[in-house]
């Protein structure tokens, strides 16, 4: 009996080139690239690299800003069993100099324009031995990215790709201290890229303008729902609001990643209606903005967001998968499982918080090289996301934070990210830090470090009995301090300072 063919992202690929030969496939700058021209350069990128001795498992970095070849090496490395990872090309030096040396790539692509500097002190300061290849040069450089594509032959490589294998590495939050890259796989790409069509509506129509960029996923997941429907992706190199209204004008964008600063600065260069926007179909907002744009209806329009993260690609719920809900964040996507448990991973009821754990096809294979963090992620089966929430009695999810520290007052677990979310809803509240300070009854207990907004005041008794009335009482402070400033690292708070000024401690699983 035939085994039955399981479909990779390069098979998207091959069969747009059959199903769709006259419709355009990328839009960057004057290229204009059909399925079967596109497929064509991505044949000779892959053979190029297969006869530079690229291997299923290889990794290619590409360092550069928005372009259409991020398409062309993430489905060459598709079609040989590879991975690309594209990296965020505003970081130092130092930091792409640890990217370099932790993904290994076999092969580097770098950008001269705009960050040829930390792209060229990352190449001196790192131990790697991958061969770099500069994509933004002349057409005729016998070192740059055209000439290796050319050096290729146009046939297919043919070669048997496990659907569950890697394909995108994207590099998350420090939350460890350093970066890590999520692994994603082929079948991670495609059933999202099917949730993303259904709730933004896409089909072979729609012009994505990747205004956003494509080291995130925020950006990458509509990118691959387009490229999966048989749309055109436009490519934009990085966010300028005049280009921007060129592009949406002269290629009739269906969709773009706008931010909000963005499209104020949009709003106010086309003041006086130089440029048609009507093409744009997205979110609503002031009464000039709509009146220059198509006003999206899609259920993601009409309800977007939920609760993702990179190693899930992206949404792992959905409002738009929602209805009416009582929760924040919608309910699951398809095919993906999501429980909330305790920190012994026992499940808890409706009602009660917990870290929120998933699995399914779109959870990421693990992180490159972390074997002890992925044994970590990975306890019992389930993907544990980091954060905390909990399901409402209807079903539907409520993201409350990042899971941080664990205080333990006698046998409940407090969540200090819970308690931080219930003080900071005080009207007289600017912003609010929890720890756990030891207690010879409790083990812990609650101590809330709280900023007061500008000429607000608020007793540490309202906050106590604030808390009281929305949460379990065990979680409310048992103390408050008030402080003009929260002591910070970079943006996020330093709890570590919090603990050492107001006796912080106790912790358990720490000394």
């Amino acid at each position: 009996m035939d085994v039955v063919h399981a479909v990779t992202l390069g098979d998207v690929l091959r069969q747009h080139r059959r199903s769709r030969p006259d419709a355009l496939a990328v839009i960057d700058g004057d290229r204009r690239l059909t399925w079967p021209q596109l497929d064509d350069r991505v044949n000779r990128l892959a053979d190029a690299l297969a006869g530079d001795g690229f291997e299923a498992g290889d990794r290619i970095l590409w360092i550069g800003q928005n372009s259409f070849r991020v398409l062309e090496v993430l489905l060459a490395a598709a079609k040989l069993g590879g991975i690309c990872c594209p990296a965020n090309w505003r970081q130092s030096a130092d930091e792409l100099a640890f990217l370099v040396d932790d993904v290994d790539a076999h092969l580097v692509i770098w950008q001269e324009v705009e960050i040829g500097d930390p792209a060229r002190g990352a190449r001196e300061r790192a131990t790697s031995t991958a061969r770099w290849v500069r994509h933004d040069t002349d057409a005729d450089d016998p070192d740059g990215y055209e000439a290796l594509v050319a050096s290729g032959r146009p046939v297919d490589p043919d070669v048997a790709v496990d659907p569950s294998s890697p394909v995108l590495m994207l590099y998350t939050a420090a939350f460890t201290g350093t970066p890590n890259g999520a692994l994603l796989a082929h079948s991670a790409l495609l059933v999202q890229g099917l949730v993303m069509a259904l709730v933004q509506e896409i089909t072979p129509q729609y012009r994505y303008l990747n205004s956003g960029p494509l080291f995130h996923v925020a950006t990458f997941m509509t990118t691959l729902a387009t490229l999966q429907l048989g749309g055109a992706n436009v490519f934009t190199r990085r966010v300028d609001a005049a280009e921007l209204c060129r592009l949406i004008d002269a290629e009739r964008c269906t969709g773009a990643f706008l931010m909000g600063p963005t499209i104020k600065e949009m709003v106010e260069l086309n003041a006086d209606r130089r440029y048609d926007l009507s093409s744009l179909r997205t979110f609503g907002g002031s009464p000039e903005w709509n009146d220059m744009v198509t006003v999206d209806t899609s259920p993601w329009a009409r309800n977007p967001a939920g609760f993702g993260q990179t190693e899930v690609m992206g949404m792992l719920t959905l409002n738009a998968w929602g209805g009416d809900q009582q929760g924040n964040s919608g309910r699951p996507v398809p095919m993906a499982q999501v429980r909330i448990v305790d920190s012994e991973g026992a499940e808890v009821p409706p009602g009660e918080t917990g870290e929120i754990v998933a699995r399914g096809p779109t959870v990421m294979v693990g992180y490159h090289r972390r074997p002890e963090l992925d044994a970590d992620k990975r306890t019992g089966g389930w993907h544990h996301t980091g954060d905390l929430g909990r399901f409402e009695a209807d079903g539907s999810l409520t993201f409350i934070g990042p899971r941080t520290r664990l205080i333990k007052s006698a046998a409940e677990n407090i969540y200090p990210a819970e308690v931080e979310g219930c003080i900071n809803r005080h009207p007289a509240v600017a912003e609010s830090a929890v720890i756990g300070v030891p207690d010879p009854t409790w083990d812990q207990s609650v101590k809330a470090i709280v900023v007061a907004k500008d000429g607000a005041e608020v007793t540490a008794e309202e906050l106590i009995e604030h808390c009281r009335a929305s949460i379990a009482s065990y979680k409310k402070p048992r103390s408050v301090e008030f402080v003009d400033a929260l002591p910070r690292q970079g943006w996020l708070v330093d709890y570590d300072a919090l603990d050492e000024r107001f006796g912080g401690g106790g912790y358990p699983g720490r000394r």
